[in-house]
């Protein structure tokens, strides 16, 4: 006789015996914001420069996951600093053979001619999950509507787009916002505000609420860059907190996402100070899962994780 589940487990429970409970998934945690390259690559890299001692070196995989393992981290997603077209590839061959990298952020400019026909490309490979503009390609989207056709083009194979600037950019981060509703915009390093401990400037925080569109994310990273202490970054939470309270108001716990912005962070502070900032402040929120996890897969549509 075959006994349905239902039957069965009523037949263990009387005889006293508990079926086994299946483990709980471990958690995903993501580092939505490093940078590797390799200098003594031909050709060398257009960035960091010779003269930056701690940077210009190589810098892949096997260090930071050897570094951010050991304190919960399952992957990250690598942002192309390079203009260079071809760094992009150099980054997806990279990823390929190293599951640690959840997704690259690229780097292409869409003012150039072969936007389209690269982003083409690029997209066809499924860790290629969005690109990197500056501010000043921000505003020429605003003003040419050849240049927003191209950013446009990012939606249309659901990629997205990161946007690097200072706290001016948040403005024109609102209106492209509104203009492709369908886009999704992650703000890198909280749009790089100077953080002194103190409450931030009323201008910073109205332009954060202003681009804390439905379509847009915010980074938590460069947190000990903002501090403008080399080799000195405060440990306290408490130096940070109103910064940080400022992102968490105005864009929820949905739409914050963690990135170390390592190596660059090694210039302020160690990497196990930089995660264990953020990672104390989200304890408080009970925010830990979503903002390490479930937010930077929604924000980037990651598919390895």
């Amino acid at each position: 006789m075959t006994l349905t589940r239902r039957e069965w487990l009523a037949a263990t429970a009387v005889a006293g015996i508990v079926p086994p409970v299946p483990a709980a998934p471990a958690p995903v945690v993501v580092d939505t914001h490093t940078h590797f390259y390799d200098p003594t690559r031909p050709g060398g890299v257009p960035w960091p420069g010779k003269d930056d001692k701690v940077l210009y070196r190589p810098v892949l995989p096997a260090e930071y996951r050897k570094m951010a393992a050991p304190l919960g981290v399952t992957g990250t997603v690598v942002v192309e600093a390079s203009p260079l077209v071809e760094d992009n590839q150099w980054l997806l061959d990279l990823a390929k053979d190293e599951p640690f990298l959840f997704g690259v952020v690229g780097r292409l400019i869409p003012t150039d001619a072969d936007f389209a026909k690269n982003l083409d490309r690029f997209a066809k490979n499924p860790l290629f999950r969005g690109i990197r503009n500056a501010h000043g390609e921000v505003k020429k989207a605003l003003a040419d509507d050849a240049v927003l056709k191209n950013i446009a083009r990012l939606a249309e194979k659901a990629l997205a787009l990161d946007v690097n600037g200072g706290p001016e950019l948040l403005a024109d981060v609102a209106k492209l916002a509104e203009k492709l509703p369908k886009l999704r915009i992650v703000v890198n390093h909280m749009a790089n505000p100077t953080i002194d401990g103190k409450k931030p400037a009323d201008e910073y925080v109205r332009n954060l609420k202003a681009a804390a569109q439905p379509n847009v994310w915010c980074k938590l990273s460069a947190l000990v860059e903002g501090s403008r202490k080399r080799g000195a970054a405060p440990k306290e939470l408490d130096f940070y907190r109103p910064t940080v309270d400022a992102i968490w108001n105005a864009f929820g716990e949905d739409r914050v996402v963690f990135g170390s912005n390592w190596p660059v962070s090694d210039h302020y502070a160690s990497f196990d100070t930089v995660f264990s900032l953020a990672k104390r402040y989200l304890t408080e929120k009970k925010a830990v899962d979503k903002v390490f996890g479930a937010n930077a897969v929604a924000a980037y549509k990651l598919t390895r994780k």
